[in-house]
């Protein structure tokens, strides 16, 4: 074993590194919209019990990112961005980060049956085993549309949240769903255009690396083209208030706005992509705001 496979000698890096295998970025807007969905769901649930869901949520997303990172470390010390990872820094063994996810995941499950009610417990499960096994391991590696497919998986959580409230799901849940699922691949794309190098450097087949940068920033103001409208549809449908409308034409258009920027965009260097990260920055933003307009709309207009 070289120096760069020493595993950890302290207590304290051994904790950080086995938090960081839980994707903690990813995971706090996940944990998020989840949140907010079982907020805006009808019923109540007893605030420990939805506190301990939430953790639940947390911990499931927490578990699939461990997973994700154990079966990824050999792609993962081929990239820039992720070389540092525990794993293909060899700070935690293979063996352990497996275990360590497995042991996450079906806590989280069985915890979330047990406290909330299992049809929770059942999406919450799905949205583990989707985004290890049909995102990491069977489209990641093998189809550009990874992304596109690959973005239920962060989108279960919604109907996890909801389903912890009222035991069932709607056609409310299911819209959020779908304006995740769309939301993803703008998102990811964007990312993926200025960090086009690291992918090809690894093999993996983002759009960028397959089809090039002019046809993936297409792709992105198409799936935006999508987005908008669904975003809006809860409004139109009488599900939400005005406070979610509003909130959704407003930053529906900003998104599209910037959508066509990218489209225009003819840059081919990461650090002339200005209106690619802008794009990817502001999705983020775009996705809190709305889930956040989306709890308002229950508390103040209820």
């Amino acid at each position: 074993m070289n120096q760069t496979t020493a595993f950890p000698t302290t207590a304290l890096s051994e904790w950080r590194d086995y938090f960081a295998l839980l994707k903690p970025r990813v995971m706090t807007l996940v944990v998020f919209t989840a949140l907010c969905a079982m907020l805006a769901a009808p019923g109540h649930i007893h605030p420990f019990l939805g506190a301990v869901s939430v953790l639940c949520i947390a911990v499931a997303a927490g578990a699939a990112g461990a997973l994700n990172q154990w079966y990824e470390a050999d792609i993962d010390a081929l990239m820039k961005r992720t070389a540092n990872r525990p794993l293909p820094a060899g700070r935690v063994a293979p063996g352990e980060a497996l275990a360590f996810g497995v042991a996450l995941g079906a806590g989280a499950v069985a915890i979330m049956g047990l406290v909330s009610n299992w049809t929770a417990a059942f999406w919450l499960a799905v949205s583990i085993l989707f985004y290890v096994i049909v995102y990491t391991v069977w489209l990641k590696r093998r189809t550009p549309q990874n992304i596109v497919i690959g973005g239920a998986a962060g989108a279960f959580p919604v109907i996890v949240g909801w389903a912890a409230v009222t035991g069932d799901t709607s056609l409310l849940p299911w819209l959020l769903f779908a304006i995740i699922f769309l939301w993803t691949p703008p998102h990811f794309w964007a990312l993926a255009l200025f960090m086009e190098a690291d992918y090809s450097k690894a093999g993996v087949p983002m759009l960028p690396v397959t089809h090039g940068l002019a046809a993936t920033r297409k792709q992105i103001l198409a799936y935006t083209a999508l987005l908008v409208p669904v975003s809006i549809a809860p409004a139109v449908l009488g599900l939400t208030g005005w406070i979610f409308g509003g909130t959704v034409l407003l930053l529906g258009a900003i998104f599209m706005a910037m959508a066509v920027q990218v489209a225009r965009s003819h840059a081919t260097v990461a650090a002339d992509m200005r209106v690619e990260k802008r794009l990817f920055k502001f999705s983020l933003l775009y996705l809190a705001i709305i889930f956040g307009a989306l709890v308002a709309d229950r508390l103040l207009l209820a």
